[in-house]
């Protein structure tokens, strides 16, 4: 899991006021068929694995737990993540989000992106150097992994499945063919265009309640930019590369209403122009 947890209490403690669970309810503390418990169950506040794509957590607790197995047998050691997210208006975004690294930049599908189907569940899958199972139960993300750079041994399912009994997924019926098709990708695209565009507003929103520095505000909302930029110029042919060099200029002076000035007029631009067809491979 990349270490991106800490390790803290064996309780999980979500907004008190309304949750107190412990993580034998998110994680399965025992040994699982032939794969032995190996690293006992740890939580902290985090959004778990989306933190990775930007998930927006500034203005809500997410809590991530994980716990890690290993069968002798196979040589192989399986990472589990189980994260709560709050239900939030963020979590809008974790179907989106959970499989945006299985895409390439411009977001295409990985080759080694599938989808399977296991007892019944819908289960985003993606194999290279390893295996990598997501879903999404209710507003909790689950994620399996392991690393084999050869794909030789054999597939974790007795944990897949054990995890899958206690977070049946909720993810909706949807085939590897039709993540791939020009459909599909077409309104992933724009999706993330929104998104991008809607991460500026939250993060100027955090900065105008103070509860974080306005650098860091403009950084986040020029990452955003960057990549909203570089779709609109991929995906709509609307050059970019004036308008990075004004943004940038607008960065190094703290200009913060000049680059809301900006952001307001790509809303504008977006309005107009997100129902236009686009051509994806």
């Amino acid at each position: 899991m990349r270490n991106i947890l800490l390790s803290v209490s064996m309780i999980l403690i979500l907004r008190p006021a309304a949750f107190a669970l412990t993580i034998s309810d998110y994680l399965v503390d025992t040994n699982i068929g032939g794969y032995a418990k190996s690293y006992s169950g740890s939580s902290s506040e985090d959004s778990g694995v989306l933190a990775r794509v930007d998930h927006f957590k500034e203005d809500h607790a997410d809590y991530a737990c994980e716990i890690r197995y290993f069968k002798k047998a196979d040589r192989i050691g399986v990472e589990v993540q189980v994260t709560q997210h709050a239900g939030s208006e963020s979590d809008k975004w974790l179907l989106h989000e959970i499989d945006k690294e299985f895409r390439t930049y411009y977001g295409l599908p990985d080759a080694s992106y599938t989808i399977r189907i296991i007892n019944g569940n819908t289960v985003l899958h993606f194999a290279s150097a390893g295996r990598d199972y997501r879903w999404i139960s209710g507003n909790k993300v689950i994620m399996i992994e392991y690393h084999d750079s050869l794909l030789s041994k054999p597939e974790p399912l007795e944990i897949v499945n054990a995890y899958l009994a206690k977070h049946p997924s909720t993810l909706p019926p949807m085939t590897s063919r039709r993540i791939r098709s020009s459909d599909s990708n077409s309104i992933w695209i724009k999706d993330e265009m929104e998104r991008r565009l809607w991460l500026c507003d939250k993060w100027f929103a955090q900065s105008s309640l103070g509860t974080i520095e306005i650098r860091a505000a403009l950084q986040a909302v020029l990452k955003s930019l960057d990549t909203f930029l570089d779709y609109r110029e991929k995906y709509y042919n609307v050059n970019s590369k004036d308008d990075k060099i004004v943004i940038d200029d607008y960065m190094n002076q703290n200009d913060e209403r000049s680059i809301r000035s900006k952001l307001a007029e790509y809303k504008s631009w977006w309005a107009a122009n997100k129902t236009k067809s686009i051509s994806v491979p």
